[in-house]
């Protein structure tokens, strides 16, 4: 198996467990107060763990572009995360991480759109079939 591969379950078995634990801590507060401590959390370990694995040259290897770029992903992480949090506060985890995994066709779509990556029958296919899945399980 590649090492991505790996990298993407792990990535995926974490972020299961994120929604239900996240949940849990909503209880009482509000979502943007959740999201406030969750996010303080995040950019520590995030620091620590660059601060530890990468080495200094890399961080020579910044340009300003892709400063813009990660900038401009951290703006839509951001507004992504806050409407994630009033979402699992009020509603089902499983259906609101469903919902939210709806994030791989509009992926899929931009990165075709914008990349150039080819749109293959299996991502059409893998596609229709998470937007099924979307509709049956979001539908009351």
């Amino acid at each position: 198996m590649e090492r991505w591969i790996l990298y993407a379950i792990i990535s995926m078995l974490f972020a299961g467990f994120t929604s239900v634990i996240a949940k849990l801590g909503l209880s009482g507060i509000s979502s943007e107060v959740g999201l406030a401590v969750r996010t303080c959390f995040v950019f520590s370990f995030v620091l620590a763990f660059a601060g530890l694995v990468v080495p200094q040259t890399e961080w020579s290897q910044l340009t300003w572009r892709s400063c813009g770029w990660l900038a401009l992903s951290g703006v839509t992480t951001a507004v992504s995360w806050v409407f994630y949090y009033k979402a699992i506060k009020q509603g089902q985890v499983s259906t609101v991480a469903l919902i939210d995994k709806g994030s791989f066709i509009v992926a899929v779509l931009m990165a075709w759109l914008f990349l150039g990556e080819r749109l293959t029958l299996r991502t059409v296919v893998g596609s229709s079939l998470i937007l099924a899945g979307l509709i049956v399980v979001a539908r009351r």
